[in-house]
């Protein structure tokens, strides 16, 4: 049998002992999907390691394991929520690579009938005071057009160049209302925090959530008919259901809310969120299961399985919350889905050898471990690389 034993550090540089509490691998879930909820798990990339000699400037990707884990997340019944900020775009994912990303995710979601909807922004176009307006309404439409050439969803994601040039709520207005009038099919708007991107501060033209919120609702009640849905990324769940009672009836509320998400989706007498988190790609069998039992209205055992991952959700999102990335990554790596722990950018520096070490713990305490023998075995060398020393031979 193998042993469960690992010794892990302390901020002091001393180790203890850890054992794990689950031992066998993680159960699948039944086959079939799921019909209560949308779910959309944002999809990281897995980096190429030998692809590039310069992997901050010129990224590599592994396009074959990309595109397989996609398959495993579709086959677990989740959507795919492509090219967005957990895939490092903006942050190491130009938008040259990002449509090539697109592209293939479209054609592999075709093969296998998976659902995908993919950001489009206006990353390629530097952020500056000196930008027109008419320059992000440009952008956006080079971008929502290849989109949608490429045959899928778009998700309209926040623009870091409109943040820096607008100068008013108006800007952000006539922006939206320019690029709603042309889409050819409802689009998913995106709602990014300042925590997860600093350069998205005063979004809709305003630093006060709430004033920020009634321009959010303005451009969507003025545009209901173009928009499928908005994803809220700001981590306030009573915001999230205050904006989620003012939507217009054909519009969901996708949460981006990585923490308190296991409540929003539930939701309450008044209705519920739909879900488009970063967060199900580390958790997504966890996931999909709790969805299957909302489905079957097992209330009980749905908020167990996902009230099991918050902990762990809420360090991997942590501050600073961009690097969030990393931790999903180390646990792509932990579980088998990728043979190294690299990413593109070099983000993988982006978080401590303490982060991955009580990231290790709460994953085996959220049951999301798919192989605890493989997670150990791939865990030790990380240590090593940290100094941590092993025990076993003293024992």
């Amino acid at each position: 049998m193998m042993n469960q034993l690992i010794y892990l550090p302390h901020t002091d540089g001393s180790i203890y002992p850890y054992e794990l509490s689950h031992s066998e691998a993680l159960s699948q879930p039944s086959k079939g999907s799921f019909h209560s909820r949308v779910a959309y798990s944002a999809a990281h990339v897995v980096a190429h390691p030998f692809g590039s000699s310069d992997p901050v400037r010129e990224p590599a990707i592994d396009w074959d394991l990309t595109m397989q884990y996609r398959h495993y997340l579709w086959s677990l019944g989740m959507s795919v929520a492509e090219a967005m900020d957990t895939a490092q775009r903006g942050m190491g994912l130009d938008w040259e690579h990002a449509k090539e990303l697109i592209t293939r995710s479209v054609k592999e979601a075709k093969s296998v009938g998976g659902n995908i909807a993919s950001g489009a922004g206006t990353d390629h176009l530097p952020p500056s005071p000196y930008v027109s307006l008419e320059d992000v309404i440009n952008a956006y439409e080079e971008q929502v057009s290849y989109v949608e050439g490429a045959g899928s969803k778009v998700i309209l994601m926040a623009s870091r160049a409109l943040a820096a040039c607008a100068t008013s709520a108006a800007d952000y207005e006539y922006v939206y209302d320019r690029i709603l009038s042309q889409v050819s099919q409802p689009v998913i708007l995106h709602w990014l925090g300042d925590m997860f991107d600093p350069n998205l501060t005063g979004y809709w033209g305003h630093e006060n959530l709430d004033e920020a919120m009634e321009v959010c609702l303005r451009i969507i009640h003025s545009h209901a008919d173009k928009i499928e849905g908005i994803k809220l990324s700001l981590l306030d769940d009573q915001k999230e259901i205050t904006m989620r009672r003012q939507l217009p009836d054909n519009v969901r509320m996708y949460t981006g809310d990585d923490f308190n998400y296991t409540s929003l989706i539930e939701g309450d007498n008044q209705g519920y969120s739909d879900a488009l988190l970063g967060i199900f790609d580390a958790i997504a069998p966890a996931a999909a299961s709790a969805f299957q039992d909302l489905d079957q209205g097992n209330l009980n055992a749905y908020r167990d399985k996902l009230n099991r991952t918050t902990p762990l959700a809420r360090h991997i999102f942590q501050k600073p919350t961009f690097a969030y990335k990393t931790g999903i990554v180390f646990l792509a790596y932990l579980n088998g889905h990728q043979p190294h722990f690299r990413m593109i950018a070099g983000a993988e520096s982006a978080r401590s050898i303490l982060h991955f070490t009580k990231l290790f713990e709460l994953a085996d305490q959220a049951n999301v471990l798919t192989d605890p023998e493989l997670a150990i075995t791939r865990m030790r060398p990380m240590l090593d690389l940290a100094g941590v020393q092993q025990m076993e031979a003293r024992t």
